[in-house]
């Protein structure tokens, strides 16, 4: 059985035509029972690899195609290209190894290329296997310049690094003479020093008739035609994934060459542990647990956030926080708690302004007692289920809003904490859009870009392009008229969905208990940015079970952040802004004005002109707004208004809505309250409603028969008739597909209401802080100088007496007439 140990998937970067589905469903249709990854310097799909090839039950063989200098990592001679060499993974030593070895080729050695040496090697050898690669190969390039005498010195030394038993001489199947001449000289170093022979075919695409298509792959990643002459190409030679048959074919007289795939593969069993939680170490009080230190600064929060001494705990209080801690210890969790609310906090006492939640985690008492959000869930009727469902146990997602000018600080905070080698930010992957691949294709085929653009903009936003050609009429046609479209539009597809470039991550980093190297290869963000990285993406990190945490920098954070500066510098008056008062009149009425200019989610022309027609008075009104105010869920906001100012009467299928279905008028706007009705009406836990919410988010057909039979059965047993049941079962479905997380909503309307009161309040201070965050944008800036000049302030042109680096207010003599603006410097 033949096994393909030298193999190319498109992370190795507009290099590899190959997906990973795409390799294994081959390797699976050729009946193999393993395959190796060999991406070029990196590590990128590993993880994806192993997932996939265990669930077709393909063994995975984890591995690098590594560039190996001549000399020591310190040489660098742009002169001097470096070895390829094939680094395969024997066991969980090789596996953490490849780890490291990738690591230091990109942290330490990267010259052009991320560069190991043999000393290098020589140190974490341990459990890999070396295989000599290409005709760029240690011992292939000197066979190919018949320098043999270096071919045996590098072999030596590859033995002497790995062992004898550890090192495998590839031949290849190429039509250059020169392979001939390598393949010859691999024979009889294989007899010389008693090594395996191993067949390759240093695979960069998946079928034989793929050759142009990556040869346009390999044009964009040059910036080349394919007409240009003198450029990089594969062209007459066949990297695709060969049959066994192909191989007995090409070397008749080495049956060994093939066998010994099967034997090096049946060597390497490596088992990457997934799902296990892998929280770094919170250190606690001695003898203490973290779920009794959860508890602790829990009951501490109860007396911070609503008085109450430990003895003196309302019930609805107590209950709530009890089973909370009890699900967060039943899930494991208590650390993870810990965790975050140690950096929020310190972020908290550097001043540094936190967003009061994101997303569902807002719904969980625990995390307002410990300071994590800054909203009562109890207050405003959050559900504890939509954050941690005990029912389907999964990794809590707290993510954290910071002012966006100090996110940095709080990066660096958490690094001291755990040490920088446990920190890195993430990696993340542009890929080929359909649109983008037919104007890069078409740049290579040599097509005007009139016409490349006049095809990409016939493709509908966010389709692919066997979908787009399918249901878009005159693309269809034009690929079945014409010959140059039927070419751009087939070599497009092939290149559709490919990685093209790496990237950070915009805001998930990466904390681990060991050193991020037991874990993840690591590389810099770029050439010019020293930010460390982790090579796995979000997902592979998620599935290993490290704690990612996303720290979003916000300037809305900011701008409050500078307003209150400004205050305390210009007025003496320090705000904070988790303790203003929430029913401040003079922000209700700008609201009601629609002059939301600057305040966070509610500048849009259509937001206005509705908040003018509602008349917000509560925090609610505008929680609602931040709901509905999106596609789908926007023809409500008519609804809405009337329900509100009582222009239209709401009636209710049953009773039982009522109660949850008052306060937004009839609409079912969030998905709390879906959440709502299945438990009140048809005996479901939280647990299971939250299961209920995701599978009509999903729109699965089998999920929401077996749902909507669950739920109306439910009903029914709860004594509401079938016919009633069903009505209830379509009145929601269509709500919950685009229902708003209202924790999320509530958060973001916390934010809305916090920059309208320092708006309504501190005006001069507000513009002037609003004004330096869009500073660099030409655009924003008129449109807010215009606002102040509504709001009777004038914004001053620069003075070197007066200005300072960024915009400032002015006080007016007259303490009864509001201040000026000044430019700065």
């Amino acid at each position: 059985m033949f096994v393909h140990l030298h193999t190319h998937s498109h992370y190795s970067l507009l290099d590899g035509l190959s997906t990973i589905d795409n390799l294994i469903a081959k390797a699976k249709e050729q009946g193999a029972s393993a395959l190796a990854l060999t991406d070029h310097g990196v590590m990128y799909g590993a993880i994806e690899f192993y997932q996939k090839c265990k669930k077709a039950d393909i063994k995975p063989i984890i591995g690098v195609e590594a560039y190996l200098a001549k000399n020591s990592l310190e040489d660098r001679n742009p002169k001097e290209k470096p070895y390829h060499i094939i680094l395969l993974a024997r066991n969980n030593q090789g596996y953490k190894n490849l780890l490291k070895l990738t690591t230091i080729a990109h942290l330490e050695g990267f010259y052009y290329k991320p560069r190991l040496d043999w000393k290098t090697l020589e140190e974490h050898s341990e459990g890999l296997i070396a295989t000599t690669a290409c005709i760029n190969g240690p011992v292939a390039r000197h066979l190919k310049g018949n320098q043999i005498e270096t071919a045996k010195n590098n072999v030596k030394k590859l033995i002497k690094i790995f062992g004898q038993d550890n090192v495998y001489l590839e031949i290849q199947g190429r039509n250059m003479p020169e392979q001939a001449i390598v393949n010859e000289g691999m024979k009889k170093l294989a007899k010389e020093f008693d090594l395996p022979l191993i067949a390759t075919n240093d695979i960069h695409y998946t079928e034989s008739d793929d050759d142009q298509a990556h040869d346009v792959l390999i044009c964009i990643q040059t910036k080349h035609k394919q007409a240009d002459k003198d450029r990089m190409s594969y062209l007459g030679e066949d990297y695709s994934m060969y049959s066994e048959e192909k191989f007995k074919e090409l070397f008749p007289d080495n049956p060994e060459a093939i066998e010994n795939t099967q034997k090096l593969a049946d060597r390497c069993n490596v088992e990457i542990e997934l799902g296990v939680l892998q929280l770094p170490h919170y250190d606690l009080p001695e003898g203490v647990s973290a779920e009794e230190q959860l508890r602790k600064l829990s009951i501490e929060g109860v007396k911070k956030r609503f008085g109450h001494e430990t003895n003196d705990i309302p019930q609805n209080i107590k209950e709530r926080m009890d089973y909370e801690l009890s699900v967060i210890e039943k899930t494991g969790f208590a650390a993870y708690f810990l965790i975050v609310q140690d950096f929020v906090n310190w972020a908290k006492s550097q001043e540094i302004v936190v967003g009061p939640g994101r997303g569902s985690a807002a719904g969980s008492l625990v995390s307002y007692l410990i300071g994590i959000t800054n909203i009562d869930p109890l207050e405003y009727n959050l559900i504890f289920e939509r954050f941690l469902n005990p029912e389907r146990i999964s990794m809590p997602d707290i993510d954290l809003d910071f002012a966006d000018i100090r996110r940095d600080e709080v990066i660096k905070y958490v690094e001291k904490k755990y040490g920088e080698d446990h920190v890195a930010q993430i990696i993340t992957f542009g890929t080929m859009a359909a649109r983008a691949a037919v104007r890069d294709v078409g740049r290579v085929l040599g097509y005007s870009y009139g016409y490349c653009d006049q095809v990409a903009k016939l493709i509908p936003m966010f389709t692919s392009l066997k979908e787009a050609l399918e249901t878009v009429e005159e693309l269809k046609k034009i690929y079945e008229d014409d010959l140059e479209a039927q070419r751009l539009l087939d070599m497009a597809i092939k290149v559709e969905g490919l990685a093209r470039h790496s990237s950070t991550h915009a805001c998930a980093v990466l904390i681990t208990k060991d050193p991020l190297t037991n874990y993840t290869p690591l590389q810099y963000a770029s050439g010019d940015d020293k930010t460390i990285v982790s090579q796995y993406s979000m997902h592979p990190v998620e599935d290993l079970g490290l704690l990612k945490m996303d720290f979003l920098g916000l300037k809305n954070l900011t701008i409050i952040e500078q307003t209150i500066s400004i205050v305390e510098a210009t007025k003496g008056v320090k705000i904070n802004i988790e303790k203003i008062p929430l029913d401040d009149q003079k922000a209700f009425k700008l609201f009601q004005a629609g002059e939301t200019t600057g305040v966070f989610q509610l500048e849009s022309g259509g937001m206005k002109r509705y908040l003018k027609q509602l008349k917000p008075t509560e925090l609610e009104d505008i929680i609602a707004m931040v709901s509905l105010y999106r596609p789908g869920p926007m023809e409500f906001i008519p609804d809405f208004i009337a329900g509100k100012h009582g222009k239209k009467e709401v009636t209710y299928l049953h009773p039982k809505l009522e109660p949850i279905l008052k306060n937004t008028y009839g609409i079912a706007i969030y998905q709390e309250q879906i959440m709502q009705i299945a438990r009140d009406l048809a005996g479901f836990s939280y647990g299971q409603a939250d299961v209920l919410r995701k599978a009509v988010g999903k729109k699965i057909k089998k999920l929401l028969d077996e749902q909507e039979e669950k739920l109306i059965s439910g009903m029914v047993n709860n004594g509401i008739d079938k016919k009633t049941a069903t009505k209830i079962w379509e009145f929601i479905v269509p709500f919950a597909r685009y229902g708003f997380n209202r924790s999320h909503a509530a958060c973001y309307a916390m934010i809305a209401y916090q920059t309208a009161y320092l708006k309504a309040n501190y005006p001069e201070a507000f513009m002037a802080a609003l004004l330096t965050a869009d500073q660099d944008n030409i655009d924003r800036v008129t449109i807010e100088i215009n606002e102040c000049r509504n709001m009777n302030m004038e914004v001053l042109p620069p003075d070197v007496n007066e200005s300072f680096g960024t915009f400032a207010v002015v006080e007016n003599e007259d303490k009864n007439k509001m201040g000026d603006i000044r430019f700065g410097l």
